[in-house]
């Protein structure tokens, strides 16, 4: 496939790819009580629509490379009278194509456009939102569509915050849009990349399965201990790799470290320590599911199709898109061992986007240490209710939720979290009806340490721990 996405920022390339613990040029720095940052720079980010699939006109989200769109009225269209720059591009009815999130810092949004196949001429706005879609306003003037080959229009934005925008157009005729490309300075506040919920989540369609594999460790795996390793922040249950605990057996996969619950067919717990050196795009989303090999002789074996026709995702706790640093890392977020049943909405819009911006806060400058967990019985799927998939031998949860750890990259990192360091922590319902904003569903570590009796972040200092059991993250 044709890679057309532009990312001329060199202090954004650079974060992305070779931000190390000690030193980047874009990461917050602090030296005494005195905070500095590198200039802001230029970048340049287009949406290329080829990545994502969407054959039908009914309204519907698509992930695309730069975050989630709206489609109403529109579809993704690879025929021949399609006007392309590539494999694909938007075809437009009467309807809009609207982002579902919003970017930072753009002067000038440029797009191409044009006609579609004989259809007659039509006309088409621009409009743009600054406070996170609930309101729009017109932006240029109308566009009125007689091209017969995509041509390129220049939008400038004066905002300087954050915005997001949508096109809009009426009448039954078709358009084309494509490469539509953000200008501007600063950081832009998405992470560009292969969609972390690539095809493979869903798995409502019967497959064979896999051979179950292990885990191949590499240079790129986090240490076991000290900073940079997966449990640095606690066991939250007490896991132990013994026997007779085998519905809080702890494994360490490397890569994460996790809580595993043969009973229930999945992880109580997962937790991993995440920066720059996780996400260098060594390797795209490998969609190669598979069960443990080293289950226990006698404990059941979820293989990668034991959620098929149940209308629940293989929802990742370790995200892929958290381990790109290479095949192994990638591959050990595919074990059954990391996956629960989850709605599809929940895990491919609320989660996806929540993922997404803790990767943004590490493209910042910072690293995160992370723990997911799910809890309870019940959820509601894309076919409806269920208390268990795979003939009762998978736990439905009824709630994920996860606590997110942000500090700025550095060392000694235990001794440098304090009572006012930042700590998200979300909890949402695991059905498919759920809003995609996450925010919605912050609430505190305490109010997920009483849901699940778990003991969170264990290893801090005492005062450290009580002060941040208590903060409730704004979301900002």
């Amino acid at each position: 496939m044709k890679n057309k996405i532009l990312i001329l920022c060199a202090g954004v390339a650079l974060l992305i790819a070779g931000c190390s613990k000690k030193d980047s040029t874009e990461q917050i720095k602090s030296t005494g009580t005195t905070t500095t940052t590198a200039p802001a720079q230029p970048y340049s980010i287009t949406e290329t629509f080829e990545e994502g699939t969407k054959t039908a006109y009914a309204d519907a989200s698509v992930v695309l490379s730069t975050g989630r769109w709206d489609f109403n009225d529109a579809l993704l269209g690879t025929l021949a009278a399609d006007l392309k720059d590539g494999n694909q591009s938007v075809r437009l009815r009467t309807g809009d194509l609207a982002m579902n999130f919003d970017i930072n810092g753009v002067n000038t949004l440029y797009i191409k456009h044009g006609k579609y196949g004989t259809d007659a001429t039509s006309t088409w706005q621009l409009e743009m939102s600054t406070d996170g879609g609930k309101t729009y306003t017109q932006l240029g003037s109308d566009i009125t569509e007689t091209n017969t080959t995509l041509v390129t229009d220049s939008f400038k934005v004066s905002i300087t915050g954050k915005v997001r925008f949508e096109i809009k157009k009426a009448g039954t005729t078709r358009i084309n849009l494509d490469d539509i490309t953000f200008k501007g300075t600063g950081d832009p506040g998405i992470t560009v990349g292969t969609p972390d919920t690539g095809s493979g989540s869903d798995t409502s369609a019967t497959s064979s399965a896999t051979t179950p594999r292990l885990v191949t460790v590499g240079t790129d795996a986090p240490p076991t201990s000290g900073d940079n390793s997966n449990l640095l922040m606690g066991n939250p249950s007490a896991a132990q790799n013994t026997l007779t605990m085998m519905d809080n057996y702890l494994i360490d996969q490397h890569y994460y470290v996790e809580s595993y619950n043969a009973t229930k067919g999945e992880p109580n717990w997962v937790s991993w320590h995440l920066d720059a050196t996780n996400t260098t795009g060594v390797t795209d989303r490998l969609n190669n599911f598979a069960g443990w090999a080293g289950m226990p002789t006698g404990w059941y074996q979820v293989e990668s199709n034991s959620y098929s026709g149940s209308g629940f995702d293989r929802g990742h706790n370790c995200p892929s898109a958290d381990r790109t640093s290479s095949t192994n890392a990638n591959s050990a977020t595919f074990l059954m061992t990391n996956m629960i049943p989850q709605a599809p909405q929940n895990n491919e819009q609320t989660w996806a986007n929540l993922e997404n911006y803790l990767r943004e806060q590490v493209v910042e400058g910072n690293e995160v240490y992370i723990i997911m967990g799910s809890y309870g019985t019940g959820g509601s799927g894309s076919s409806g209710a269920l208390n268990t998939v795979n003939s009762g031998h998978v736990n439905v949860p009824s709630n994920v939720w996860k606590v997110a750890v942000v500090i700025p990259a550095g060392d000694n990192d235990i001794n440098r979290i304090t009572a006012s360091t930042r700590v998200i922590a979300v909890n949402t319902p695991n059905i498919n009806t759920i809003n995609d904003d996450w925010t919605q569903y912050i609430v505190t570590v305490k109010d997920i340490e009483t849901a699940t009796g778990y003991t969170l972040l264990s290893a801090l200092p005492d005062a450290v721990r009580a002060a941040l059991e208590a903060k409730k993250d704004s979301g900002q």
